[in-house]
């Protein structure tokens, strides 16, 4: 069941480039046919034709074009050669260890400074953000790449147009895509299999026929999520009112047409157990960084936490008070417990790769991704990707071949980290390490 679901979404992808392709023509039209056809729909048009120029207007003219040879921009070309990338690296490299020892100096004689701060900026628009924010692919849907909440927005808008040609299948993708709560569409799946199945097994039995809106297991465990009433009318339900007790109750009542296809309300069952939402792949939101850049942007989006900005400013206040009142009777093993309590906290780790030119390589990963993601993100990128690397962390601990399995969380990497790239045995080259595609990246930062 699942593979029928993958090639319907292929088929809607054939379909999709089908149309962008653009309208068709007859094999047995000639090329002459389709010229002329718009020749004659230009002719019809009726253009008038220009007069030709006076004397003085030519003279006018001429006398532009030498103003405008004569001329020389104010502005160089932007040099866009690695020898000028590399001397520009090379400056700030310089430049940031200056601002750093005038900053120690100033730290030493400079008296406070004042309280007064200036209004902050909206937090996706400060320029101290390493990235704006947390970014996704969905190839199944689409090129795009999003955030996750514009993406549950296409996604959904994306099944619901499917509905017209597959409904049972898609309707189950929309259970599963489409709802938030995960225990609310189990119990969803579990209670709309068992209708089905009823049928399935006790064709004949009337009260297996109709469903009551109002009843109480329904309103719990199925109403109000998306996808349910679509699934239930592709197994073959409707609407209908009905007399119930005193009164009129709305019902869904199996189709007696349906019945005939009773293996079709298997295929849903299948469908609706085997199928799985929608997944998103994590965008590496790939940046270029020269040495200013990286020391400038230092901020991490709220994307990153689980928890708000604010409540993880208390929540650490909280922590830091709780350490000093208790530091002498905490032990290594309960302090490196806090330690993994506190990074489950981040949700995403900014991975920054910094090579020995200067050069920055920046990258998003999930926090249970393993380091060998990080180095397959760096070998994708450098120039010579068959070269043997080692990466080594500030502190100059080296990452080896025993660490590729770990989790970034598990290696103390989380919420952001910078590595050292150092070539591993004969180096290919030391002039440059990213790809010249990459490279050009930097222009834009």
């Amino acid at each position: 069941m699942a593979e029928k679901i993958k090639k319907f979404f292929e088929k809607k992808k054939v379909e999709a480039k089908f149309k962008m392709a653009g309208p068709g023509h007859k094999l047995t039209e000639s090329k002459k046919q389709t010229a002329g056809g718009s020749a004659k729909s230009g002719a019809g048009g009726g253009a008038s034709s220009r007069a030709n120029p006076s004397a003085e207007a030519r003279q006018a003219g001429a006398a532009a074009l030498a103003r405008l040879g004569g001329e020389k921009r104010d502005t160089p070309a932007f040099n866009t050669s690695l020898a000028a990338i590399q001397a520009q690296v090379k400056r700030e490299l310089e430049a940031e260890k200056k601002a750093a020892v005038a900053r120690e100096e100033r730290e030493k004689s400079s008296t406070p400074p004042s309280q007064a701060q200036p209004p902050p900026e909206p937090e996706d628009m400060s320029p101290l953000l390493a990235v704006r924010g947390v970014y996704f692919k969905c190839p199944l849907v689409g090129p795009e790449i999003l955030s996750k909440e514009e993406w549950k927005v296409k996604i959904k808008e994306f099944l619901y147009e499917q509905l017209a040609d597959e409904k049972g299948l898609t309707a189950c993708l929309i259970i599963h895509s489409c709802n938030k709560s995960k225990d609310k569409v189990e119990q969803c799946v579990e209670t709309l299999s068992k209708y089905l199945e009823n049928i399935v097994k006790n064709p004949g039995e009337e009260k297996y026929r109709k469903i009551r809106l109002s009843n109480r297991v329904f309103q719990e465990k199925v109403a109000g999520l998306e996808g349910v009433m679509e699934f239930l009318e592709a197994a073959g339900f409707s609407q209908q009112t009905l007399p119930f007790q005193d009164g009129e109750e709305l019902f869904l009542v199996f189709n007696e047409s349906a019945e005939q296809d009773l293996e079709n309300l298997q295929v849903l069952i299948d469908a609706l157990y085997s199928a799985e939402p929608i997944g998103l792949e994590l965008d590496r939101n790939a940046q270029v960084l020269m040495p200013t850049q990286a020391a400038q942007k230092t901020q991490l989006p709220p994307a990153f936490f689980t928890m708000t900005p604010e409540e993880l400013k208390r929540e650490q206040q909280l922590r830091t008070e709780r350490i000093e009142s208790s530091l002498v009777l905490r032990t290594k093993a309960m302090r490196e417990k806090e330690e993994q309590r506190e990074m489950k906290k981040y949700r995403f780790a900014l991975i920054r790769v910094r090579f020995p030119d200067g050069i920055l390589l920046q990258g998003t990963f999930g926090v249970y991704e393993k380091l060998s993601d990080v180095s397959a993100f760096v070998q994708e990128h450098i120039v010579f990707p068959e070269g043997e690397f080692v990466l080594t962390t500030g502190t100059g601990q080296r990452l080896t071949d025993a660490d590729m399995p770990k989790t970034l969380l598990e290696l103390h990497l989380v919420p952001a980290s910078i590595l050292l790239f150092v070539w591993a045995g004969e180096v290919p080259c030391e002039d440059f390490y990213l790809k010249p595609e990459v490279m050009v990246e930097l222009q834009s930062l």
